[in-house]
């Protein structure tokens, strides 16, 4: 293999490739994780004898912590070098996979996977600066575009890859399976990502009061949003995250606003492109995270389907999503982004609002024409607007990109369950007929698809810049 110095075209062209092999296999494993452990929940809570509230922390502390960890990795990325904090992700992510897999009790697998979502944070916060370096701008679309179909198939596959593994071997193969294919993808990130120097002021120190106060005060903010139907909404625990999430969060910005070299470099907002990028993101995975918490609800509860079948169902979405990013990617690096945004925003509307339309007997062509509509939407979306949130970025600011990025992610994900998990109790508790559950889903998935049309309106006056 030829080194950096002088590589001949053909090998720059083929060791990019290898370069989007390996950040797509850390993508969809870290991805595949936050999802994975749901469908093993109540088998760990029979093999440990432990209570429903302990096992659910090994779903929840993984979310948290990557989260809000995004942002500081990302920003280590820019003063350290991408390339080294990826590569030490992946390290992490699969020295505690294996801890996960031989944890002899709850507490020891919480404490692993509270690890292994640092590992992950790592793996997620520089993946898109890793893609966007490694790619000419005429590419950088269809690169971003087929990252983010990793990203989705990691969270999409994860429910029922869980439950073969879980089924066919055992729980801990779920955390096991990683070992292997996280040491190869942590050799081959060695050899094929190249070395990035970092781009910022030698002067330039890492601002950990800003990372601090980031963190706990995101992690608080999910905290209540993610356990706000567990605890109730107007309990005194999610009072007083939330109340804690406002204080931090402002004291954050505060400190960042004064700070010489912030971790969250705020004038990136300045530039519309980037910030409406990064809005109509985090609506994007609000509606996404809506339907896949509600239309499991209409599925199995209210249509009495299996899982078996519902999750037959439920691949339409993920399926046209995975086979249009990349080509909308691809048309985004030639047309740009506004028009592409917009339309998937709209798509998806559409999409969600079919959905909202499905009656009791709905037949089950409907239901998939809903789903494949809405995933057709979140393609053409998902990959323009990537590429333009990361495009609009300094070269010595793509690691804060990165991190601003999957932070959209993360926060409009948990945003999506909440509100949609809101809306489903909600109406359910004051509707009292037979029908309150379809009556419940339509509410939810309604405000989805008006949540779509905004994200739409957002995209359409980010601007006409080609990215």
């Amino acid at each position: 293999m030829q080194h950096q110095n002088g590589p001949t075209t053909e090998n720059a062209s083929s060791r990019k490739w290898w370069v989007f092999l390996v950040v797509g296999i850390g993508t969809f494993m870290s991805a595949l994780d936050g999802s994975v452990v749901n469908i093993i929940v109540p088998v760990l809570r029979a093999y440990f004898k432990s209570d429903v509230a302990s096992v659910e922390w090994v779903v929840v502390v993984y979310l948290l912590v990557v989260s809000s960890l995004l942002l500081t990795f990302g920003r280590l990325g820019d003063l350290r070098g991408h390339k080294a904090m990826y590569s030490a992700g992946f390290l992490i992510f699969v020295a505690t996979s294996a801890v996960c897999g031989l944890a002899p009790t709850v507490s020891v697998l919480v404490a692993a996977r509270t690890v292994q979502a640092i590992g992950a944070a790592m793996l997620f916060a520089n993946a898109p600066a890793i893609l966007t370096r490694s790619f000419p701008p005429q590419q950088r679309g269809q690169a971003l575009g087929l990252q983010a179909t990793m990203t989705y198939l990691g969270l999409t596959v994860g429910p029922s890859l869980g439950g073969w593994l879980t089924q066919s071997i055992s729980w801990r193969a779920v955390f096991y399976i990683n070992v292997p294919i996280g040491l190869l993808a942590f050799i081959l990130s060695l050899v094929f990502i190249p070395a990035d120097k970092p781009d910022t002021a030698r002067s330039e120190r890492f601002d950990l009061p800003g990372a601090v106060l980031f963190a706990a005060g995101l992690g608080a903010l999910l905290l209540a949003l993610n356990q706000g139907d567990a605890w109730g909404w107007a309990s005194p625990a999610v009072i007083i995250c939330a109340a804690a999430a406002v204080v931090l969060l402002g004291i954050f910005l505060r400190v960042e606003l004064r700070t010489p070299a912030p971790m969250l470099d705020l004038s990136l907002f300045n530039q519309r492109i980037f910030s409406a990028s990064t809005a109509s993101a985090v609506l994007n995975y609000i509606c996404l995270y809506s339907v896949i918490f509600l239309m499991p609800f209409y599925l199995l509860q209210g249509r009495g389907l299996n899982p078996a079948q519902a999750g037959l169902l439920l691949t339409a979405q993920p399926i046209v999503m995975a086979i249009v990013a990349p080509v909308s990617g691809s048309l985004s690096d030639r047309i740009g982004s506004r028009l592409l945004s917009t339309l998937g925003m709209l798509v998806m509307a559409v999409g969600i609002f079919l959905l909202s339309l499905l009656k009791p007997d709905a037949a089950n062509s409907a239901i998939l024409f809903g789903l494949a509509i809405t995933g057709l939407g979140t393609g053409i979306f998902i990959s323009p607007n990537t590429s333009a949130l990361m495009g609009s970025a300094p070269r010595q600011r793509q690691g804060i990109a990165s991190g601003i990025l999957a932070t959209a992610r993360n926060v409009g994900m948990v945003l999506g369950v909440g509100l949609a998990g809101a809306i489903l109790t909600g109406v359910m508790a004051r509707t009292g007929s037979n029908n309150a559950l379809f009556t419940a889903v339509h509410a939810g998935l309604l405000v989805g698809a008006g949540l779509a049309v905004a994200g739409a309106v957002i995209s359409l006056i980010r601007g006409s810049v080609k990215t």
